[in-house]
């Protein structure tokens, strides 16, 4: 197989290696994308597409400006540290300018998640205006590349139709009870029905993979080479990373360097056993993440002389998931990231008891998870409705009316119970607890409040509550059965721990040093949050920024470097 030639090859095509590679090339860079699945855009593709990037230019534009330096004293806060280091400034001082760039001279385009508030309150926190997602992407615009993008995750979609946050998710919620909302969901439902015919999968992108197909059409119209099936084994070089070797025996040589974005390590059992606390032989966890996230930049970097930083507070960003069971006897992992906060809801250990927010952030909720779990059991709740619930939500893959629940239970995936006994008693939870739980959790829900956990106090619980339900848009009493429960299981949207990077995204090793020719960005990049979660979005907002950044960088021939590792100014000015 004849060696191929480049300036700049980036290994992994999700959303931060894209936009390295969409950079490098509007710099003049011959750029060859390497991606080791069949398609393309890794967990990006199956995210909801939201970025955290403060004071960025759609937020400006609205008027929304930072007072001082909020942002850095929210993340100097939620981090856990008095000062922020290099990477946390370059973060919030190039996002900004990188959101500008991609608005400005390639295909991907964002809406402004100006309601969007914060995860958590306190010193720096803000309501909405840090935000932003891609906007809808007509599919028909990638031609024949549409084959290679990684559908939506079934068993979240709708037969593999996205539905995207906010104003069309609240349409399909309300479709029985608003003739407006009716109309918007038949609308979309005939438009998919009529690409599922003509072209075998949706052509209205949305979330991710609105996001993957905007970056992966700004690729190829700057002349990216694509490549899919492509699993790197090694890399080349001798005192600096010029290439890499892949599995099919290609060879790839990259003048400028590599750049490794190949997703972390959420299937790598190895390394969950060494850094996962709840999973010491490396099976008690069950990621959401594509199956190909097996670990592979992580092997290469440390091949190289890299060091993975895994000091975090936290390995991985936690969600609670459901185990789906699949017609091959495999099992898909349901990502719980809505259901929990909707009135109707709450969530139990074995012993009946509630232990968390059900309405606080995938991460919290199965934080409390664990603290709440005691030495040598398993991190195991039940995700618990009533009727009515059931029927307008659905809960976890069991969808709401007009599906019938019947499917859902006899492939053993959802409990049903006449009462709540008797629904405890066939999911193996304490029943006369469980009674309790509830009794003293809907004479309270009935007034809005939550004494126990606060639910629906926040900011953040009311938005991901009912907002036509009142007094807190999160809480009402569970009613009328039959009542429905779904176990949750310990899963994670991605990984935090990665390799050490310095300000520019490049690989560092033991001494501290720079490893010329070899950056990392994404879930490949330790992150910047330091195994926290300030806010939706942490992932893709500084994976698609250390991106820009390696790109930016690898263009320079060292003029531009210093820009990008200049101190910055702290704390930040007003824009």
């Amino acid at each position: 197989m004849q060696p191929l030639q480049c300036d700049v090859l980036v290994i992994g095509a999700g959303a931060a290696g894209l936009a390295a590679a969409v950079t490098a090339a509007h710099h003049g860079q011959q750029v060859i994308i390497a991606e080791k699945a069949t398609h393309l855009g890794g967990t990006s593709a199956w995210s909801g597409g939201w970025l955290w990037i403060p004071r960025n230019p759609l937020a400006v534009a609205e008027g929304i400006v930072e007072a001082g330096d909020a942002p850095e004293r929210y993340l100097r806060a939620q981090t856990h540290v008095s000062e922020l280091d290099a990477r946390q400034r370059a973060f919030l001082h190039h996002g900004p300018e990188m959101a500008a760039f991609f608005q400005r001279h390639t295909a991907v385009q964002f809406q402004s998640g100006s309601r969007m508030p914060d995860m958590h309150a306190g010193d720096g926190s803000a309501h909405g205006g840090r935000s932003l997602c891609a906007l809808p992407y007509d599919g028909r615009r990638l031609g024949p590349w549409l084959r290679k993008l990684r559908p939506p995750l079934d068993i979240v979609s709708l037969a593999g139709m996205g539905i995207a946050g906010g104003a069309d998710m609240t349409a399909f919620f309300n479709a029985t009870r608003s003739p407006k909302a009716a109309m918007h969901v038949g609308r979309r439902l005939l438009r998919h029905g009529r690409d599922l015919l003509l072209h075998r999968r949706g052509q209205q992108l949305v979330n991710g993979n609105a996001l993957v197909a905007r970056l992966l059409r700004s690729a190829l119209d700057l002349g990216v080479t694509v490549l899919t099936g492509k699993a790197a084994t090694r890399l080349l070089g001798s005192g600096r990373v010029g290439g890499a070797q892949f599995a099919d025996g290609q060879v790839i040589h990259a003048r400028r360097g590599v750049v490794l974005a190949c997703g972390g390590f959420p299937h790598d059992r190895q390394r969950i056993a060494q850094l996962v606390p709840h999973a010491p032989q490396g099976h008690q966890h069950y990621s959401a993440a594509p199956r190909e996230n097996t670990g592979d930049g992580l092997r290469l970097g440390e091949q190289a002389g890299g060091q993975v930083h895994s000091c975090g507070a936290h390995a991985g960003a936690w969600a609670p998931v459901s185990q789906v069971p699949r017609r091959d006897g495999s099992h898909g992992h349901f990502p719980h990231l809505v259901d929990r906060a909707k009135p109707g809801f709450i969530a139990v250990r074995s012993d009946g008891r509630r232990f968390a927010n059900e309405a606080d952030c995938y991460h919290d909720f199965m934080n409390a998870l664990f603290a709440a779990t005691p030495q040598g059991e398993p991190a195991q709740a039940w995700l618990i409705c009533d009727h009515a619930a059931q029927r307008r939500y659905g809960i976890g893959w069991a969808k709401p009316f007009p599906f019938p629940t019947g499917i859902y239970q006899r492939c053993g995936y959802l409990h049903k119970g006449d009462s709540l006994a008797q629904l405890a008693q066939r999911c193996g939870i304490d029943a006369a607890q469980l009674q309790c739980t509830v009794a003293a959790f809907n004479q309270h829900a009935a007034q809005g409040l939550d004494p126990v956990y606060g639910r629906g106090v926040s900011a953040y619980n009311r938005a991901q509550g009912e907002p036509l339900h009142g007094p807190n848009p999160s809480l009402r009493p569970l009613l009328n059965g039959p009542f429905y429960a779904v176990k949750l299981l310990p899963g994670s949207l991605g990984t935090f721990a990665g390799l050490a990077t310095d300000a520019a995204a490049r690989v560092l090793n033991e001494q501290a040093q720079p490893i010329p020719g070899l950056y990392a960005v994404g879930n490949d990049m330790h992150s910047v949050m330091g195994g926290h979660y300030p806010s939706g979005g942490i992932t893709l907002g500084p994976g698609m920024t250390f991106g820009y950044i390696a790109g930016k960088a690898l263009s320079s021939s060292g003029a531009g470097l210093p820009d990008l590792l200049h101190p910055l100014p702290a704390p930040f000015n007003a824009v």
